[in-house]
């Protein structure tokens, strides 16, 4: 199957993220601020207001003295979040903010390039996430030459110690950072010992004997198992984005399509999938494709196409996410249009019969 979606460039993730989150000027700590409470019940600690900052250079004097963790938290699953409890936990106790050390790219990334592994959301899923989790802050580093080659020490000395003024470090006993990953545990330890900043092990959390891991979840994304999925992260999985202009195509075709970008080599599933489209607070049954369109054959990047059942309104423009509940078959080839269009309908009449007798309330989420 393959729908036609849209050849128009955008610039990054990353400076998209930048531009939205950044009404002052871009990177600047006050670029998103959540004052209120979370999605997880969590108020933030007293005058402290919730901020993603990115990169070292956009720190002041207020964000020293604080409890902190460093991840990919690629997810947010409840493993993830097991970690950011225990986060919260210590930053209530110091009274100190919390604060989340994220890298951009990710190091898998950096390394290897298009061979790493697919991410589960973006950068701005990602510090929603952990936002809505109740971190007071996400402080983003650029993951470059220049900091992969800071010694452990120096990243110890100029991220915690300096930059953030780290009262309590929250990480794994396996942790590793610093050039040629010199950087350990032990070290931790020792350095916070002399300069008087603890370092707590992070809590292991399993499902069915076997501990939940982001690397898990693609397994389970790409085997389809949608409820394995959703008992890894706490949540059904979806992807979130903003619609996009196409060349129309699908409408030409009688079957329009809300095509959003997903600017990456690689998605962590691929075929078609029968979903739920939240949009402004409602919910709508549809059918979807993730994919490089072969029959079309005019992309590297996969992208994101969904046909709404019975619903034909603009959506250009608009923030859509998009949960995915059961796989239909992977994508593929067609000889010609009107054989893919034909398997088109067939997809849409699977996405029909798995919403039967479901009531969809346009004001409930």
């Amino acid at each position: 199957m393959s729908w036609r979606g849209d050849a128009i460039h955008y610039k990054s993730e990353l400076l998209r993220v930048l531009r939205l989150f950044s009404p002052i000027r871009l990177g600047y700590t006050p670029a998103f601020v959540f004052s209120g409470i979370s999605a997880c019940g969590c108020r933030p600690v007293i005058g402290i207001k919730r901020q993603f900052i990115r990169g070292l250079r956009n720190l002041r004097s207020e964000h020293k003295g604080c409890v902190a963790t460093i991840g990919s938290f690629d997810g947010v699953h409840l493993g993830h979040r097991a970690i950011l409890q225990q986060l919260r936990d210590k930053a209530d106790e110091y009274q100190l903010p919390s604060v989340a050390i994220i890298f951009e790219p990710q190091p898998q990334e950096y390394f290897s390039g298009e061979q790493a592994p697919a991410r589960l959301m973006r950068l701005r899923e990602k510090v929603e996430a952990l936002l809505d989790e109740g971190v007071d802050r996400v402080l983003c580093l650029q993951f470059n030459r220049v900091l992969r080659s800071l010694s452990a020490r120096q990243f110890i000395d100029q991220v915690l110690l300096d930059g953030l003024g780290v009262r309590c470090l929250v990480v794994g006993d396996d942790f590793r950072f610093g050039h040629d990953r010199s950087g350990n545990y032990q070290l931790l330890q020792q350095v916070g010992d002399a300069k008087g900043f603890e370092v707590i092990d992070t809590h292991t959390l399993e499902h069915a004997g076997e501990r939940i891991s982001s690397t898990r979840i693609r397994l389970a994304l790409e085997s389809g198992d949608f409820a394995l999925v959703e008992s890894l992260l706490g949540r059904p999985y979806q992807i979130t984005g903003r619609v996009i202009y196409g060349q129309r195509l699908g409408r030409q075709l009688g079957i329009p399509t809300a095509n959003v970008q997903l600017n990456r080599y690689r998605a962590p599933l691929s075929g078609v999938y029968v979903v739920e489209v939240l949009i402004d607070h409602k919910r709508l049954p549809g059918v979807a494709n993730v994919g490089v369109r072969p029959t079309v054959g005019d992309l590297v990047k996969p992208v994101l196409e969904v046909h709404l059942l019975d619903y034909d309104e603009q959506l250009y423009g608009l923030r859509i996410h998009v949960e995915f509940k059961q796989k239909v078959r992977e994508e593929r080839k067609f000889a010609s249009l009107d054989q893919m269009v034909k398997q088109i309908h067939n997809d849409i009449a699977v996405a029909r019969q798995y919403f039967a007798g479901r009531q969809f309330d346009a004001g409930t989420r």
